[in-house]
């Protein structure tokens, strides 16, 4: 079994294609499911975010994987999978864990180096537990992926600007100090719109969402911060944009919450409209009413190629991620080699209980005492001659990739393959998981 990671993101697919394949909150249990039921997958997690839609499989086969997974996305995007391989990225066992562990250190991110996307693994992550679809080889993958992508951030100081999509959607905003906000969507990402605005020094915001106590919950965040904050319903959209200077879009709608016609209704002054949903929630028909600028994911793109972390700040990152990367694979080759060593040993104490039993057999006059002491020495000898083939045979595999060395012990030994569960192996520019 290996991983295999197939996805789309602001890199290879634009927006409108991004939007087609975007999974709703709600259908990612159904999705989750379509996924492991599938012939060649047996674990699978959904990454869905702002700017990529990306899923992490256990498969039996790199070919039968693929074609399984895309027809998944594609059905869900009423697609033809064909349509959608030209904006697909794939990676596979060692490039599929150097992929996860470069989105969690923000090294893949639309805004290099933001931390929200940690936090969208493990909810992913989590999801995806909750839905059963998560087996030993996913957990320990993304248990390993969230301790990488804190130490980037802890040791590189990556994402200590706190740069995110949200930020990037804001600085075209220009000066919001002591303005009026509008929030439309209270799930995390308005709830980071609520803290970057805060940072911007915003005076006053009104949140929008279509259930109410959600709304209610980020106002009363949102005051505890020492800001105003208002609550109004979806119908009052209107004159709540109408009162603000900067609208934040980010509900998980299908269709368009903010169009022309309502944002034509405001007074007279500039209006700034971030839309982050995927799919849109505002209508691009909104950026062509005079006074208002319009900002969606598309524009972020085109700011975040100026990144303000240094050369130094993303090698230092990309270090970690590359000895990361080597140890997690070491880990699992030498991992891999256990099922072996234990059917060695297993084989090993039989010989010794059978040997005893013969023993006892031709010498039934043997003394309790005499029989223990011989019993002991000869499991001594075993055991020491087993130690270091047993521990150098898991070095050796941690070390190198090209060779098989668990096939070898079975193959000297006569062990039974079945025992040490058909390790089977693929590589990957040399590397096996």
């Amino acid at each position: 079994m290996n991983v295999l990671a197939i996805g789309l993101s602001h890199r290879t697919a634009e927006l409108a294609t991004l939007e087609r394949v975007a999974v709703p909150a709600a259908e990612i249990g159904k999705v989750l499911h379509e996924l492991q039921q599938a012939r060649h997958v047996s674990e699978a997690m959904l990454l869905s975010t702002c700017n990529r839609i990306e899923v992490y499989a256990v498969v039996e086969t790199f070919h039968g994987g693929l074609a399984d997974i895309a027809e998944v996305l594609a059905r869900q995007a009423g697609v033809e999978p064909a349509s959608l391989y030209e904006n697909f990225y794939v990676h596979y066992a060692g490039a599929a864990i150097e992929h996860i562990f470069s989105v969690a250190s923000g090294l893949d991110s639309m805004v290099v180096g933001e931390t929200q996307i940690l936090g969208q693994v493990r909810a992913a992550y989590a999801t995806a537990r909750e839905q059963g679809t998560v087996g030993r080889v996913l957990h320990e993958l993304v248990q390993t992926t969230l301790r990488v992508g804190k130490r980037v951030h802890t040791e590189t100081g990556l994402g200590a600007l706190g740069a995110s999509v949200v930020s990037e959607a804001l600085a075209a905003a220009g000066d919001l100090t002591g303005r009026h906000a509008l929030i439309v969507g209270a799930g995390s990402m308005g709830a980071l719109a609520a803290s970057q605005l805060r940072q911007a020094g915003i005076g006053s915001v009104t949140v929008a969402n279509r259930t109410e106590a959600n709304a209610e919950r980020l106002a009363r965040s949102v005051a505890e911060q020492g800001i105003g904050a208002t609550v109004v319903a979806m119908a009052e959209l209107a004159g709540a944009v109408s009162a603000a200077d900067v609208v934040v879009c980010c509900t998980g709608a299908q269709g368009a919450v903010l169009t022309a016609d309502l944002v034509s209704e405001r007074s007279v002054r500039p209006l700034v409209v971030c839309d982050l949903a995927l799919p849109r929630d505002v209508d691009p028909a909104v950026g062509e009413v005079a006074g208002v600028t319009l900002v969606d994911l598309e524009t972020v793109r085109r700011m975040a190629g100026n990144s303000t972390h240094t050369d130094k700040q993303i090698a230092r990152a990309t270090g970690i991620v590359l000895d990361e990367i080597r140890d997690y694979l070491a880990g699992q080759r030498s991992a891999s080699v256990t099922p072996t060593v234990t059917a060695l040993r297993k084989r090993a104490a039989e010989v010794v209980d059978s040997e005893l039993l013969r023993l006892d057999h031709r010498l039934p006059e043997l003394d309790t005492r005499t029989r223990d002491e011989v019993a002991r020495t000869v499991r001594r000898v075993v055991d020491k001659l087993l130690h270091t083939p047993t521990v150098r045979v898991k070095q050796l595999a941690g070390e190198s990739a090209g060779t098989d060395y668990a096939d070898a012990l079975r193959e000297l030994f006569e062990l039974d393959p079945q025992a040490p569960a058909a390790i089977r192996k693929s590589s990957v520019d040399g590397e096996q998981v």
